[in-house]
């Protein structure tokens, strides 16, 4: 039996279902609505419907947009023959941060991942396979996982056969950090990665 009334216990029930919530989190934010002036849990409201009523994903790259093809892939300034992919929409906004990359982005919506049932259907790569031609440059930017690796490996193997070149992100040690710190994958990456000065 919980200590809290019905409509809190399913609000921090709903909000424990959050990624990254846990059930203490959920009860503070539970509480903080409650505290809340009125005026701002109407606003905080009207802003998760109107998210869900206005925003969809791009029928061409995957990412979030207010309309049928994103900003990105309309964008006459942007380069045609390069396309970048990624796991998911928000990792392109890390992209899009560093204001470098000037070509275009594809969204698997997942990695390949056979334990938890994540097979070649069930990611975005029709699309993808479409969407490329002879001479244009693909980067795989998956995270650098066994689950981003094996993603990378599969979808590389079929745009070769496609006469795409195939590019991945380098990895290797962050700017500021330590060498006593760096797990060893990273050191392995770094030195079979590293380039002459």
């Amino acid at each position: 039996m919980s200590l809290y009334p019905k409509s809190a216990n399913l609000l921090i029930e709903r909000l424990a279902k959050l990624p990254g919530v846990g059930r203490a989190t959920a009860q503070r934010l539970a509480f903080f609505i409650l505290k809340s002036d009125q005026k701002e849990n109407i606003a905080l409201a009207s802003a998760i419907k109107e998210i869900k009523e206005n925003i969809s994903f791009c029928s061409e790259c995957g990412i979030m947009s207010e309309s049928e093809i994103c900003h990105i892939c309309t964008d006459q300034n942007r380069d045609s023959n390069i396309i970048c992919v990624v796991e998911e929409p928000q990792d392109i906004y890390s992209f899009e941060k560093t204001n470098s990359f000037k070509g275009k982005y594809h969204v698997l919506g997942g990695v390949l991942s056979p334990l938890d049932g994540i097979g070649p259907d069930d990611l975005n790569l029709d699309s993808l396979y479409k969407r490329v031609m002879r001479g244009m440059e693909v980067i795989l930017a998956t995270n650098p996982s066994v689950e981003g690796d094996t993603t990378c490996l599969y979808i590389s193997k079929k745009l070769e056969e496609l006469g795409v070149d195939v590019t991945k992100l380098a990895r290797g040690l962050p700017v500021g950090s330590d060498l006593e710190y760096m797990d060893e994958l990273t050191l392995v990456r770094a030195m079979e990665g590293r380039t002459s000065i």
